[in-house]
């Protein structure tokens, strides 16, 4: 018997001019899909013209200046088409889609196919919902009481996997994807029974309960920080740009 982590899987990634999903735009993006593990991936990639001026302290993230994305990236609207076509397929084919701290990534394309395509990813994958799997709420939920943070560096260096290109879509989405095969295999007794559907359940019940957690420690800090308990999607708000 095959399980779900020695199965095909998808990741996505991109990286972006900020960290607001409501006003930041996707600069680049990649989809890597995997039959099974070593086998070579599918890459699609996207480098994009955002139309807005690229922070420094992004670029000094992902190396991305204004001049590249102005010279060799693509408008948003057909990019933000031909991602959603990809991850449609994905959830039609059933594959399940990897992503790294999901309501960002998810969150940010849902807003850019809004504001260029009179969209929403809701109604690319109405009819086959996506199957997400964020490596950051698994492993925070499967080993729990582990100490240090939990970025996808410090998942990688954890997991054992290699991270070639910190910041580049595909390396980072190829890194999450491997992350997640290691997590089943560690975790194997804990999860070989769930499908990615049961998965996909839980997580969102996983991280509503870790937002929370988060949001007590800021309040007994006194960080005025709000966390969202969406996952993997944020809602719409009202005045989103």
């Amino acid at each position: 018997m095959t399980y779900w982590y020695e199965g095909p899987l998808a990741a996505f990634d991109t990286e972006t001019t900020g960290v607001d999903v409501e006003t930041d735009r996707i600069v680049s993006a990649a989809l890597v899909v995997q039959d099974a593990p070593g086998v070579r991936p599918r890459v699609s990639r996207w480098l994009v013209n955002p139309g807005v001026p690229v922070p420094a302290g992004a670029t000094e993230v992902h190396g991305l200046t204004d001049e590249h994305l102005q010279r060799n990236g693509r408008w948003p609207a057909p990019v933000m088409f031909e991602i959603a076509e990809l991850l449609a397929e994905q959830a039609a084919a059933g594959r399940p889609l990897v992503v790294m701290n999901a309501p960002f990534d998810l969150t940010l394309l849902d807003r850019e196919l809004r504001r260029h395509r009179a969209s929403s990813l809701g109604n690319w994958v109405d009819a086959t919902p996506l199957r997400v799997l964020d490596p950051r709420v698994l492993d925070k939920h499967l080993d729990r009481y582990r100490k240090g943070r939990r970025t996808l560096t410090d998942l990688c260096a954890h997991y054992e996997v290699t991270l070639a290109d910190a910041h580049d879509a595909a390396a980072d989405a190829l890194a999450a994807l491997d992350v997640v095969r290691a997590l089943g295999r560690r975790f194997a007794a804990r999860l070989e029974r769930l499908t990615p559907a049961d998965l996909h359940a839980l997580q969102t019940a996983w991280h509503a309960a870790q937002a929370r957690g988060l949001q007590a420690w800021f309040a007994r800090s006194g960080t005025p920080e709000t966390v969202d308990t969406s996952w993997p999607l944020r809602p719409e708000l009202p005045a989103a740009a």
